[in-house]
């Protein structure tokens, strides 16, 4: 039998399957833990210097130097303040830069060497480098070991998503996908929780790491990937995963015999690689384009939840709410993109239009403007309607490249999204030149990316081409309307 036949079978979300599932998007409480630690464990405090000269010496601006808040962080110890201030910013772009490298890297190598080794691999390093960076005797080894865990944090938390899409059938991948960000989104909150009751940067770092021994021994049990098993012609330990998913999920012993799979790809195949984004006129700007929305995703979503402690008001309040917006973000554009009177181009435009214009209103309130229209208030509005479309371009942006070319198009268009994440740290810190400039680099960016998704098709009831040859305009223009008719005259 085919694959989905035996899930089928199998059962494509029993028990067995559900509590995989669980444990794996559970783990994104950790992944947060990891990904948002500077923006508590690099604030800065509230200080005074006692002289009107800055010393020059870290020794001398020891001795002249009072924090007045009652938290500890990278800022108090190394005294990253003035002129040392970049290296928080630059802390957290070495991190975003792991990201991209670990995206790059982990992929291929689980494709090789299997889904469990590779991910056990990274989410072991990820934890032995954490705790490197809570015990870091300088900055420089700190930074270091942040450019290592953002490394392994990347690669292990993509193999991690791969593997809860491939442990249960198809039609709950979009379910348990969406279960992975809004996870993620509720570990920011945990985070912040952590930080209210741990004070010491140190500690807290400890603490936050913790979790990870734990997901490593427990993900020692895990199984192996039958899909991945299956294409690498591996079909009788796919059959004795898909048993022990069967007997996990009530099912009486099945007989599961699986069809022969080669399980390699032929290496003559002239596929279409990445050059083809660029050599067809229609993928190349639509690569264009996507390209710039996915950067701007990621910069004001992560410059957003990077600012939350430059905002008035309690620090791990902001940070907690910066994760919960999130939370209602995702039915919210689920319920957009699928009526036919807004659809995905729409959804996506009106969302990243909001966010620019919130970002863009914020630096024009006062302080004192109220709940409701505080800058904080519409900050996180900004922040809820930016996740919200970064929830759809996954979906938009796979609907627009040709089937040949899909892969090749979210692997470019997601490098892009890290680049925005790298720079992302940079921008709050652009506050000392005016404290309006970093909601004005948001806004713009936003509104700009908003006004770019009209010049994009609408894929809500179109035919997806499945080849190249399907994008010429004549032709594929024909097998639009063709499909489209026959689509209303059957409903």
């Amino acid at each position: 039998m085919e694959l989905d036949e035996a899930f089928g079978a199998v059962g494509e979300f029993g028990r067995s399957q559900q509590r995989l599932a669980a444990f794996l998007v559970l783990l994104q409480v950790y992944v947060a833990c990891q990904s948002m630690l500077i923006v508590l464990v690099g604030a800065v405090p509230q200080y005074h210097i006692n002289q009107e000269e800055i010393p020059a010496s870290r020794d001398e601006l020891a001795k002249h130097i009072q924090f007045t808040d009652n938290f500890t962080s990278i800022v108090t110890e190394w005294y990253l303040i003035k002129q040392e201030a970049y290296k928080v910013s630059l802390v957290s772009s070495l991190f975003f830069a792991g990201l991209l490298i670990g995206n790059i890297a982990f992929g291929p190598l689980s494709d090789k060497l299997g889904r469990k080794p590779v991910y056990l691999s990274g989410l072991f390093f990820d934890v032995i480098f954490g705790y490197a960076a809570a015990f870091a005797p300088s900055y420089e080894i700190f930074a270091m070991s942040r450019f290592i865990v953002g490394i392994m944090n990347g690669g292990m938390s993509l193999v991690s998503f791969v593997l809860t899409q491939e442990y249960v059938g198809k039609s709950f991948w979009s379910f348990t996908g969406s279960l992975t960000n809004l996870t993620f989104a509720v570990g920011i909150a945990v985070y912040a929780l952590l930080g209210y009751y741990i004070r010491q940067w140190r500690y807290l770092a400890f603490v936050s790491n913790c979790p990870g021994i734990f997901f490593f021994l427990l993900s020692l049990l895990l199984p192996e990937s039958p899909r991945w098993l299956y294409s690498q012609g591996n079909t009788i330990e796919a059959e004795r995963v898909l048993q022990y998913l069967a007997l996990g999920n009530g099912k009486e012993r099945l007989t599961i015999k699986l069809k022969a799979c080669a399980g390699t790809m032929k290496t003559d195949e002239s596929a279409p690689k990445v050059l083809s984004l660029v050599k067809h006129p229609v993928l190349r700007w639509r690569t264009v384009i996507l390209m710039y929305i996915w950067y701007v995703c990621s910069l004001v979503y992560y410059g957003l939840t990077l600012n939350a402690g430059e905002l008035g008001g309690n620090l791990y309040l902001n940070v907690a709410l910066y994760g919960l917006v999130e939370v209602p973000a995702f039915p919210l554009c689920m319920f957009f993109i699928e009526k036919p009177w807004s659809g995905r181009r729409k959804t996506m435009t009106s969302f990243l239009i909001f966010a620019g214009f919130a970002c863009i209103i914020t630096m024009l309130l006062p302080e004192n403007a109220g709940l409701f229209f505080s800058p904080a208030s519409l900050a996180l509005c900004g922040k809820m309607t930016v996740s919200a479309a970064f929830n759809i371009v996954y979906i938009y942006t796979s609907e627009l490249y040709p089937t040949v070319l899909r892969n090749a198009g979210l692997g470019v268009c997601s490098m892009t999204c890290r680049f925005g994440g790298i720079l992302a740290p940079f921008v709050p810190s652009m506050k000392s030149l005016n404290p309006s400039v970093p909601f004005v680099v948001f806004g713009i960016s936003g509104l700009s990316a908003g006004f770019l998704t009209l010049l994009l098709p609408e894929t809500l009831n179109k035919p997806i081409a499945e080849s190249i040859e399907d994008l010429q305009m004549p032709k594929y223009q024909s097998l639009k309307n063709k499909k489209v008719t026959q689509l209303e005259e059957n409903t």
